[in-house]
């Protein structure tokens, strides 16, 4: 255990008002006697922070008073409040961002969000509305332990790799049963701008000092490498951070919030809900730029206007 994770669990144990179960193994705990709101005082948001990065992944039950207002004034508390760099947000708010769907699908495929930017969010908060009487879950894997469990030549590979990430990725493989519209859609709101960011593989996580696995499905190719070889090493990679063992599954009530530590951690939704009704609003926390274990931070690639797309739109 670190010395950040020391601390952590210090903080932990004097807040007796908050009660902590872990959830699975490795990753995500319940965190119960606590309303969310924008009124919480410091060291009862100290303990949440602290559980964030022990746990990775937090979950809150029952918190039905919890609507757009009193959300984005609890990110506000929390961090840096940042809205999406395409996505405009909710109707009447300054960042908030919808998940809505009576289709059937979702953001079915593992990522950490937002990555094709250099300082990508540190943290996500998402609030459950209506939610599927069945299904539609999501899970989250840990990238920390999933670097800790790769064998030795793996992790020095890792190590030496930076990669470059982008928005502008293939939309028919997060939707391979869905009508072709509904990928364009996504495509044209998605990315009207093409963001490309160069990371490295493994970054150092600032608070726990802990090497994360950065990958997921803005991934684009490694520095390097060609598309091929690419491909075969990202999913080797990819495999060890989604086994079982590094996951938790969450199964989500209306009035649920979960908050993730965007740094060390991939989400996925998982797309077996049919016709039912599913929506979820998000708030996301600003980061800091990446730093590889050599020291050497992200790198933008300037954005430019993706093909037949209407930036104006």
């Amino acid at each position: 255990m670190t010395s950040a994770q020391r601390g952590s669990v210090n903080i932990l144990r004097s807040q007796t008002q908050l009660q902590i179960t872990p959830v699975a193994g490795r990753i995500g705990a319940e965190i119960r006697g606590v309303i969310l709101s924008g009124d919480l005082d410091d060291i009862v948001l100290d303990a949440i922070r602290a559980a964030l990065v022990r746990y990775k992944v937090i979950f809150f039950r029952d918190q039905d008073a919890l609507d757009d207002t009193r959300q984005e004034a609890f990110a506000a508390r929390l961090g840096i409040p940042l809205a999406h760099p395409t996505v405009p947000p909710v109707a009447g708010s300054r960042f908030l961002l919808e998940f809505e769907s009576k289709d059937g699908y979702a953001a079915s495929s593992w990522h950490t969000d937002v990555t094709f930017i250099p300082a990508y969010p540190d943290a996500s908060i998402l609030r459950a509305i209506v939610i599927p009487e069945t299904g539609g879950d999501t899970l989250w894997a840990n990238t920390a332990t999933a670097y800790e469990e790769l064998p030795r030549a793996l992790k020095t590979m890792a190590d030496s790799l930076r990669a470059i990430h982008t928005n502008l990725y293939d939309y028919s493989g997060i939707y391979p049963h869905a009508p072709q519209q509904l990928a364009e859609k996504d495509r044209a709101l998605l990315a009207p701008v093409v963001f490309e960011t160069e990371h490295p593989v493994v970054r150092v996580h600032p608070q726990s000092q802990e090497r994360c696995l950065l990958l997921g499905h803005f991934f684009k190719q490694f520095v390097g490498l060609s598309g091929a070889d690419s491909q075969r090493v990202f999913a080797m990679l990819q495999e060890h951070i989604t086994k079982p063992e590094n996951t938790v599954r969450w199964h989500w009530r209306t009035g649920d919030v979960a908050i993730w530590d965007n740094r060390a951690t991939q989400h996925r939704a998982i797309a077996d809900f049919g016709l039912q009704h599913r929506h979820l609003r998000r708030a996301t926390i600003a980061g800091t730029t990446p730093v590889g274990v050599d020291g050497v931070p992200s790198r933008d690639i300037p954005p430019q206007t993706a093909p037949g797309a209407n930036p104006g739109r």
